[in-house]
């Protein structure tokens, strides 16, 4: 069973397993600790590789509390729980490794506390971490509506149905898609030392290009998860090999 820390208002639920270097994932919207991270293998991989895992839901996912108010949910504060967590189980630094919105986040995390993150990995963005994803009003009309069966943005119906699927709470994550997405800027990239890799799917038509985006981070790598989408990438085993070896090649 999860175990939960408080922390700005908001009960986080975490898992924490294994042993070794320890590693902090960040999940994406609308998923969950389990989803992203536990049921595609991720945790069993890395714990088998010698490394301790530890996952949490983002503060209006999963089973950490919800808020409905937007403001909860700018990915700096989002970055403050990921943080805290690494305090709270007394960790000093960890690889830290997210997807989507969690890679938002994870950035985010390495802007601000920077001496906590030995390595990143940046899952599922590319340069629509500095350009933008896109419109996704869409999205949160069609978490609100409550006639699922009359959406017709593809997308929208998309995040709708994997909302369900996840048994999310559809209005937390309707205020959370409207503050999540804040740009970071070509300058505080720039100013990430940290060893990273950013990967996503060549057919995934969110994340933009990873090529572009690690070209303006000092010591970052590309890497395009071969004939995935935005969903699918996530659990690729050439992804999982290639962080490994990130993980493997800047040890604590």
């Amino acid at each position: 069973m999860p175990d939960t820390f408080h922390h700005d208002g908001f009960d986080i639920s975490y898992t924490d397993e294994g042993s070794g270097e320890p590693v902090l994932f960040i999940h994406g919207f609308a998923s969950n600790a389990k989803v992203n991270w536990i049921s595609t293998g991720w945790t069993s991989y890395l714990q088998d590789a010698g490394y301790r895992t530890i996952v949490f839901d983002n503060r209006g996912h999963g089973q950490s509390t919800k808020s409905y108010n937007e403001h909860d949910y700018s990915p700096g504060k989002m970055a403050t729980d990921a943080a805290a967590l690494l305090v709270h189980l007394q960790i000093k630094a960890a690889h830290v490794i997210g997807y989507s919105m969690g890679a938002r986040i994870s950035t985010f995390l390495a802007i601000l506390f920077p001496k906590m993150v030995r390595s990143l990995t940046l899952g599922g963005l590319g340069i629509g971490l500095v350009d933008g994803v896109g419109d996704w009003d869409p999205i949160a009309a069609a978490l609100l509506t409550e006639a699922p069966g009359t959406i017709t943005d593809p997308r929208g119906a998309a995040f709708r149905k994997f909302a369900d699927a996840t048994k999310s709470d559809r209005r937390a994550l309707a205020a959370c898609i409207a503050r999540s997405r804040e740009l970071v800027t070509k300058e505080q990239l720039s100013n990430v030392e940290i060893p990273t890799l950013v990967a996503v799917g060549t057919k995934d038509d969110i994340g933009g290009s990873p090529h572009e985006l690690a070209a303006l981070m000092p010591h970052a790598a590309a890497f395009d998860i071969k004939g995935c989408d935005h969903m699918r990438a996530v659990g690729d085993p050439t992804f999982e090999r290639a962080v490994l070896e990130l993980m493997r090649q800047n040890p604590m």
